[in-house]
């Protein structure tokens, strides 16, 4: 039997598992999404529940098949989300979505307290992003649900929460506690000193390095089980453990985070009011970042779009970039007052579009891809900030979308560009991370099919 790691890599939209061999080869996947369900405010969330079931039967069933010698299993997921249980165990709380509206007095309650608003930012990298600053939601759920709170034995990251249905081990680890949750002080490298003020440290299981595990004896077999990996920051990994030079990757997805890990500066003021925000290495180093919710506002879009033009909901993947249809726009390009709300992916998805400048599907697509490439340029250049960075590395949903990377290298034409045809990004790296491997200059070219791309020369 194939000796192999076994990754599950759970993004908002796709649920993957994977089985990796000892070269880091792909040798199984599985993919499922689930329909959301509602919290008891009636915003749409994940089905923790659903996950839970999914997660325990696929293992089970692949350890019974006995295709292959699974020897460790780690958790990939998306951030600024977590589980909160009892002293059972048991789940209390929905899996809030990051995206439910905060109410602001609260939020201000919480800068009148321990900002201001600027400084707090700079030390904990977090900008005030409401459920998006996973630290925010314990502070709400203290302040706003007291009796819930009060039941709480630990609160976990989603990958660490993962790791331990498996292993009943409650930890933390870096990279979950450093993406924009306004929990950790980059400059005393501990939580911030709010943490410890509203007690929030006491239901926060102990800090391990993100490269531990625990060996257990699971289902009567010695297996080796991560403690988990926030996905931009496993995304990178394979990237900073084999590339010397500095590069910016951008790992795209519901969101597209452009991450620039050779910054070793603290954020700035300008940086913040730019939108930069701090991601983690596995080692607890910063990493400069900036995201925009592109596979969001990209989804909400194109399906509009195809109503628009009554075309097939899967239209958009047949168009290919038209270099002729690009210039036409480019010449007297006005932004489309319809798309206009798409950096922050909040336009409205129940409103159709009326009145578009153009006849056909694919021009309007051509436009709609210029300003969603110009909104993710502005993006690279703020996680560049002043260094000088000529390499760009492009991976996840977007890595294939031919009219985004025609762009991208229009748009950045002084920058050397490669993609992967892969979208393994965050499972590798959780793969990685777990491993003692030592990896090569040549395991991106081996492992990511790197292509490289020149850009276009218009007529």
């Amino acid at each position: 039997m194939k000796k192999v790691t076994a990754v599950f890599d759970i993004g908002k939209t796709n649920k993957k598992f994977f089985l990796f061999d000892s070269e880091f080869k792909e040798v199984y996947r599985e993919y499922i999404s689930f329909d959301e369900i509602k919290d008891e405010d009636g915003y749409p969330t994940e089905d923790i529940v659903a996950l839970q079931k999914w997660l325990k039967e696929l293992f089970n069933r692949i350890l019974e098949a006995q295709e292959f010698d699974i020897k460790a299993i780690n958790f990939s997921t998306y951030g600024a989300s977590f589980v909160h249980i009892d002293g059972d165990g048991e789940i209390l709380t929905p899996l809030y979505n990051y995206t439910k509206p905060m109410d602001e007095v609260l939020i201000t309650s919480f800068y009148d307290k321990y900002g201001p608003e600027m400084d707090f930012s700079i030390k904990t990298g977090s900008t005030n992003s409401g459920m998006l600053n996973s630290g925010m939601q314990l502070y709400w759920l203290k302040h706003t649900k007291p009796e819930v709170f009060k039941k709480i034995k630990y609160s976990l990251h989603l990958p660490q929460y993962l790791s331990y249905i498996f292993t009943g081990i409650p930890l933390s680890e870096y990279t979950s506690i450093g993406c924009h949750t306004a929990l950790w002080d980059y400059e005393k490298k501990d939580y911030h000193s709010w943490v410890y003020k509203e007690e929030i440290n006491k239901i926060l299981p102990p800090i391990v390095s993100t490269e531990t595990s625990i060996n257990m004896n699971y289902n009567g077999k010695r297996i080796k089980i991560g403690v988990g990996i926030h996905d931009s920051s496993s995304a990178l990994l394979p990237y900073v453990r084999s590339i010397k030079k500095p590069f910016i990757l951008v790992s795209t997805g519901t969101w597209s985070v452009s991450l620039n890990p050779f910054s070793k500066e603290l954020l700035t003021k300008d940086d913040i009011e730019k939108g930069s925000i701090t991601y983690m290495k596995i080692n607890g180093k910063p990493v400069k970042s900036s995201r925009i919710f592109l596979g969001n506002a990209y989804r909400i879009n194109v399906k509009k779009l195809a109503d628009y033009y009554s075309v097939s909901e899967d239209y958009h993947k047949t168009v290919s970039f038209d270099c002729d249809v690009f210039s036409a726009i480019e010449e007297n390009f006005q932004p489309i007052a319809a798309f206009h709300t798409f950096d922050n992916g909040d336009n409205d998805e129940n409103t159709a579009f009326e009145n578009l400048p153009y006849t056909s599907f694919e021009t309007a697509y051509h436009h709609l891809m210029t300003e969603l490439v110009q909104l993710q340029v502005k993006s690279i250049e703020i996680a560049k900030g002043k260094i000088e960075i000529n390499k760009l590395f492009v991976d996840g949903g977007f890595s294939d979308n031919q009219v985004y990377i025609h762009l991208l290298s229009h748009y950045l034409r002084g920058m050397e560009l490669r993609t992967t045809t892969s979208s393994l990004g965050s499972a590798l790296g959780a793969a990685i991370s777990i491993s003692d491997s030592k990896l090569n200059s040549k395991f991106l070219k081996e492992n990511y099919s790197l292509k490289k791309h020149l850009p276009f020369i218009l007529k």
